[in-house]
């Protein structure tokens, strides 16, 4: 598939990048800084240098790819429209060039439907009234403005990310988080939303996942 991944140079989107091309697909990686993207040089890699937050800027990375993948997020817990605002952009650049397929990274912390009753009554109501009160609220704002799209999309769920090596032994869940779902790897994310890009069933859906 041609790929088109933005937020490329973080932590997420270096995964998300290595193993599509690993994968065998062509890669347009956008990114402001590409002296940021730490991924090696790769005859089926093409880095773009734009604003995610301007659709004509983004656009022509967008134009004949066959999935859009965002990893932008916030870097730290304070005030931040930045997932909301990329998610607009997104769309609008999709928009203009008919591309249809959309995964977008969010968050287990918006949602409490399937958790354990520790995670659901205890840890995330507070999570969500102190440290991650800002940052649940942009995810829970980008994710309505894609769900208000007509984009082919899929929002994926993590709980806490780390940086450890892909275990292929991740859970996932559809429209519902995960039980003691606590953390999953960066590495085993990239690889649930690659498998995720060809799957019909998770169109219009959120698919949590977690170790």
């Amino acid at each position: 598939m041609k790929l088109t991944i933005l937020g490329a140079t973080g932590a997420t989107g270096t995964c998300l990048t290595s193993q599509a091309l690993a994968a065998g697909h062509e890669v347009t990686a956008v990114v402001r800084d590409p002296a940021r993207l730490t991924v090696p040089a790769h005859p089926r890699l093409r880095t773009v240098t734009a604003d995610v937050m301007d659709p004509a800027s983004i656009a022509p990375a967008i134009e004949d790819a066959d999935a859009v993948i965002s990893a932008v997020g916030p870097r730290g817990t304070g005030p931040t429209t930045v997932i909301q605002d990329s998610v607009h952009s997104i769309i609008a650049a999709m928009d203009k060039t008919g591309t249809r397929r959309f995964l977008q990274v969010s968050g287990s912390v918006v949602d409490d439907e399937g958790e354990s009753p520790y995670l659901r009554y205890l840890i995330k109501p507070v999570a969500r009234r102190t440290f991650l009160r800002h940052v649940c609220a942009d995810m829970r704002r980008g994710e309505g403005e894609i769900r208000d799209s007509d984009l082919d999309w899929t929002i994926v769920r993590p709980p806490a990310l780390n940086g450890k090596a892909a275990t292929g032994a991740y859970r996932t869940a559809i429209d519902r988080n995960l039980p003691h779902g606590f953390t999953v790897s960066r590495a085993d994310l990239a690889a649930c939303m690659l498998a995720t890009l060809g799957d019909p069933a998770t169109v219009h859906r959120h698919v949590a996942i977690a170790s």
